[in-house]
């Protein structure tokens, strides 16, 4: 299917709610039936219809419906962010005395599930480098359940080989998710190289306005419809109507919105490379990335989020640039319209700040929407306050 009817017309009934150009905001809690043996239906099976806006609602399901056909998948849950989307997605799969194999450094929140949730239930968690697919098939023991993967990684962007550990996995029976929030459907599609099931934050270039929070899940109907049967509706992680309608509403600029963001990180990416206050630019797009063949192989391209390293040892020199700058704004996520700096140091307690570890000295930095001159100024003046 087209991806200009996906956004623009799949799953948007409009002779139903008057022909209205924008489909309406369902802020109902449930839905009334004049049939006994239509609501014991209801009661059969909550997917199959609408009953509670926990479950289903008409107006999360056109959300629902763009969001599976861009994944290429059979369905999609929506949820109230990534994290609970992520979350559900590995519960419904694991049970006690399962092993799961990690990537290394995965969001803060799946970590800490791994590191201090799962363990109380029995459930053990293994990280290796994925850089190496062979690192994941050697971590694998009898009671290997799961791959998680995220490719690329938030920080240093390393990368998958996602068609490999996939097609590993399935040989033996394990279960993959991936996150690919860096890269949307439009830049990378999991599910067509053979992983289960796809995340992602929702949050980031979906909404595209850093207004509302969301996640998304996408792989099989089968195993969907196994998430929303306990997790889903247990744990009331489901995205809200109006969060969904917003959602709706930055799925419609999406393809132009990524076009013109990496269009802009590719000129802010070629200045940093040249600036002699700078060491190290990863940028899995650029031609000096370690894995570059690899992400033109399963990557259509690479959105507004990279890392940079200052030439420096001294960590008031990073925070001092980064509190210099004024335009460019301080904060976590990625994905809107606004560009974002956050340095790497902000998480360290500043006494185990190492300076001979180059991640200690990382910032990374998400290109939004802005001219990228404007940006190229901001970031030449701050890089200038460093001596």
């Amino acid at each position: 299917m087209d991806i200009s009817q996906i956004i623009n017309e799949l799953g948007e009934d409009r002779e139903l709610y008057f022909n209205a150009v924008s489909p309406p905001i369902m802020q109902t809690s449930n839905f009334s039936f004049k049939k006994v043996a239509d609501l014991r239906k209801a009661f059969e099976d909550e997917m199959g219809g609408y009953l509670y806006s926990r479950g289903l609602n008409p107006t999360v399901d056109i959300l629902r419906k763009k969001l599976a056909a861009l994944d290429a998948a059979e369905d999609c849950l929506v949820f109230n962010n990534g994290a609970a989307a992520i979350f559900a997605g590995i519960l419904s799969h694991v049970k006690s005395g399962d092993h799961i194999v990690s990537v290394r450094n995965p969001y803060t929140w799946v970590q800490r599930m791994f590191d201090n949730i799962l363990p109380r239930f029995g459930v053990q968690t293994t990280y290796v480098d994925g850089r190496e697919a062979e690192n994941y098939f050697r971590a694998t023991n009898p009671h290997t359940s799961f791959y998680y993967l995220e490719s690329p990684n938030s920080w240093d962007f390393a990368l998958q080989d996602i068609e490999k550990v996939a097609a590993y996995a399935r040989q033996h029976g394990i279960i993959t998710l991936i996150d690919n929030s860096y890269c949307t459907p439009l830049y990378q599609q999991p599910l067509k190289m053979g992983i289960d099931m796809a995340m992602q934050t929702a949050t980031k270039y979906i909404s595209g306005h850093s207004d509302t929070l969301g996640g998304v899940l996408c792989g099989s109907h089968a195993r969907m419809k196994k998430i929303f049967d306990s997790e889903y509706l247990n744990i009331g992680s489901g995205i809200q109507p109006f969060n969904a309608w917003l959602l709706i509403r930055g799925l419609r600029t999406l393809p132009a919105r990524l076009e013109r963001i990496g269009k802009t990180t590719r000129q802010v990416v070629a200045f940093l490379k040249k600036h002699p206050g700078v060491e190290k630019v990863i940028y899995p797009f650029d031609e000096d990335f370690d894995q570059y063949e690899l992400a033109k192989k399963q990557m259509k391209g690479a959105p507004g989020l990279f890392t940079f390293v200052l030439r420096t040892r001294k960590m008031e020199d990073i925070v001092r640039c980064c509190e210099s700058l004024q335009h460019i704004m301080m904060a976590v996520s990625w994905g809107g319209h606004e560009s974002l700096v956050i340095p790497r140091c902000a998480g360290i307690n500043p006494a185990d700040f190492d300076p001979g570890n180059v991640e200690h000295r990382y910032i990374r930095l998400y290109t939004g929407l802005e001219e990228a001159d404007y940006l190229i100024r901001d970031l030449d003046q701050a890089l200038g306050v460093i001596k």
